[in-house]
């Protein structure tokens, strides 16, 4: 079932994580109380290799509508005790939005994302960044995926509580987090653009994936 970010579009695109409001303060918040703590080993996020994976879709409409595409990080950390996730937050730089279904066609993919980034979606110019933060580490024993996350992901300066299930690797000095794709609704973070129906009704949800790699701060 194709779920998304955002349709003319979102995401999302993430383990992640995240999207927020700057460095600033949530303008809405709805978040969960952060429980895990900063007591172990710090591994500082590699943002060339860590990314939001987001895809968006339109429904009455074909396949070739849907959009999918990455968003980078530009900062982030996590905390490593006896092996195990501790504590994380991440920080996505909106500004690196963009459509990779696109990709070949640099005009197409050049006018959705400037779409993507003006005050019709995720206005980057008033929020650059978008954030999640690990408020709560649980393991778990549900297929692919040994650990529950808890957190708060802030999107254009609303915070909202999202729970994602996530694959977490601890190799030495290297952490791998990758969680399962997740839907989240738009709209509750502000996102309500609607293209006119003739061309498509643009879904609420957006699926977002965060795949994270950390090394050991030295």
């Amino acid at each position: 079932m194709k779920k998304i970010l955002l349709p003319l579009m979102m995401s999302l695109t993430v383990g992640g994580l995240a999207v927020s409001c700057g460095k600033e303060k949530p303008l809405n918040s709805e978040s969960n109380d952060v429980i895990t703590t900063k007591d172990g080993a710090k591994f500082v996020l590699d943002t060339l290799n860590s990314r939001v994976e987001w895809k968006g879709y339109k429904i009455f409409k074909s396949e070739n509508t849907s959009h999918f595409g990455n968003i980078k990080f530009e900062s982030g950390d996590v905390t490593i005790k006896d092996g195990e996730l501790e504590s994380g937050k991440f920080v996505a730089d909106m500004s690196t939005l963009s459509s990779e279904d696109l990709k070949d066609k640099k005009e197409d993919q050049q006018k959705l994302n400037s779409h993507l980034k003006s005050a019709d979606f995720f206005e980057v110019e008033k929020f650059p960044t978008a954030s999640y933060e690990i408020t709560k580490v649980t393991p778990t024993a549900d297929g692919d995926y040994n650990t529950l996350l808890d957190g708060n992901l802030v999107i254009k300066g609303i915070s909202k509580p999202v729970q994602f299930k996530a694959n977490v690797s601890v190799n030495g000095s290297e952490v791998n987090i990758a969680t399962e794709p997740k839907d989240i609704m738009r709209e509750e973070y502000g996102v309500k653009f609607q293209s006119p129906a003739a061309n498509g009704v643009i879904k609420n949800e957006v699926t977002l994936q965060i795949r994270v790699k950390g090394n050991e701060q030295k």
